[in-house]
């Protein structure tokens, strides 16, 4: 194997294990909580805990991880990331008490953000010819972890709590040494720098979407609408455990489906639909099905049902880069980096917030008390959300109409 094509190997087992990772837990994550409480409430609360504090340390750890790479190499940066995720994946299969549990999603927070670093790595060894390929690959290996991580949690997982994550530690471990004999440096010394503390901080890009510009609806529009997204890992298996008593098998495996329909869109069908109808039909679209999809997850009376919802409203993932190019668009070409950090950040906000917001809803009603119990409420609010996404849209597109034709 040559030097460059075990790189991208390297690189493309490391984002892979990243994602299963995320897969990985989602299933089991309940049953794992409810080891040291079997109280409803106490399990949705910590559910939403569990996967906040993940995107939280993702967003303070990106930047410094990038900022150490930069000036230190990306070599050891990720081997270490590796090694850290080995120890942490033995600690939360271990865990004695969900105190350590926790520390264990900070610690996995922290190592996950070593993609902001394996990007950078791949940057360094693209040219022209082989960049948007090698981007691509990035995107391709999140979406098989996405896919075969809920598989490996659901089902593996049925043997007991721990043997998820202990195969997880093996693969990265094998990952780490695979690194340690293989993966060389792709940042030359005389291309390293200091780190520059000032620009490390990860709330200066969020001051974007308060500052009037011709994209300040579209951003807000774009927070609004991950935000939306984000009830699937916050309530897809709090829903489908208490409405229909589905096993971490039968999350598992739905959540593969997810995978599945969201890289046959993302991988082919985006390319086909928004050049045939254009970025806003094709957003404009997206939104509306997403409406009418998350009203469907929050009344459907059988678990048949949202296997039905699901699949066709996969469609709906042409929105995200349709919304990304009309932004793009917008934008000047010296200011793309800078936007492109704008839209990390929003995505990081909403995957911290969004699950405090949709499991602190599950929780409040699904409580004894409430009578019927309705536990779809997280996704009638994702419906609400985006129904509010639509207006914007709405508003906006009317006034550059407007500003066209006066012109």
């Amino acid at each position: 194997m040559t030097s460059k094509k075990a790189s991208i190997s390297f690189i493309f087992a490391t984002i892979f294990l990243d994602a299963l990772g995320i897969g990985i837990l989602i299933p089991i994550l309940p049953d794992l909580i409810r080891r040291f409480s079997s109280d409803p409430t106490f399990v949705s609360h910590y559910f939403g805990y569990f996967i906040s504090v993940y995107a939280l340390m993702q967003f303070l750890a990106s930047p410094i991880l990038g900022a150490l790479s930069d000036r230190f190499g990306r070599r050891p940066i990720l081997l270490v990331s590796l090694g850290g995720a080995v120890l942490d994946y033995i600690l939360m299969a271990y865990a004695p008490n969900l105190t350590i549990l926790f520390i264990g999603r900070v610690i996995a927070g922290l190592t996950g953000a070593s993609m902001t670093v394996a990007t950078a790595y791949i940057a360094d060894i693209s040219d022209d010819n082989t960049r948007s390929a090698n981007f691509g690959m990035i995107g391709a290996a999140f979406g098989l972890g996405f896919i075969i991580g809920p598989a490996i949690g659901g089902g593996v997982g049925t043997f007991g709590h721990e043997y998820p994550f202990l195969a997880a530690a093996g693969l990265n471990l094998l990952n780490f040494v695979f690194g340690l004999f293989i993966l060389p440096e792709s940042l030359p010394k005389e291309l390293r720098r200091k780190v520059d503390f000032t620009k490390l901080n990860p709330f200066k890009s969020l001051v974007k979407i308060f500052t009037p510009s011709t994209n300040l609806a579209l951003l807000w529009v774009y927070m609004l609408f991950v935000l939306a997204g984000q009830v699937h890992p916050s309530s897809w298996a709090l829903l489908t455990e208490f409405k229909f008593k589905w096993t971490p098998a039968d999350i598992g495996i739905s959540l593969s489906v997810v995978g599945i329909t969201a890289a046959v869109v993302q991988g082919g069908l985006t390319r086909v639909l928004i050049p045939k109808m254009g970025e806003w039909k094709a957003l404009i679209w997206s939104i509306l099905i997403g409406v009418i999809a998350f009203a469907g997850y929050a009344f459907a009376n059988a678990g048949w049902v949202l296997y039905a919802i699901l699949i066709p409203s996969s469609i709906a993932g042409i929105g995200g880069p349709a919304l990304q190019s009309l932004i793009s668009r917008e934008t000047p070409s010296q200011e793309q980096g800078e936007l492109q950090g704008v839209l990390v950040s929003l995505a990081s906000l909403t995957a911290i917030v969004g699950p405090l917001i949709y499991t602190e809803l599950f929780a409040r009603m699904t409580k004894p008390e409430v009578v019927p119990p309705f536990p779809g409420a997280p996704y009638l609010l994702a419906s609400l959300i985006s129904i509010f996404c639509g207006i914007i849209i709405f508003i906006h597109y009317r006034g550059i109409k407007h500003e066209n034709n006066s012109n």
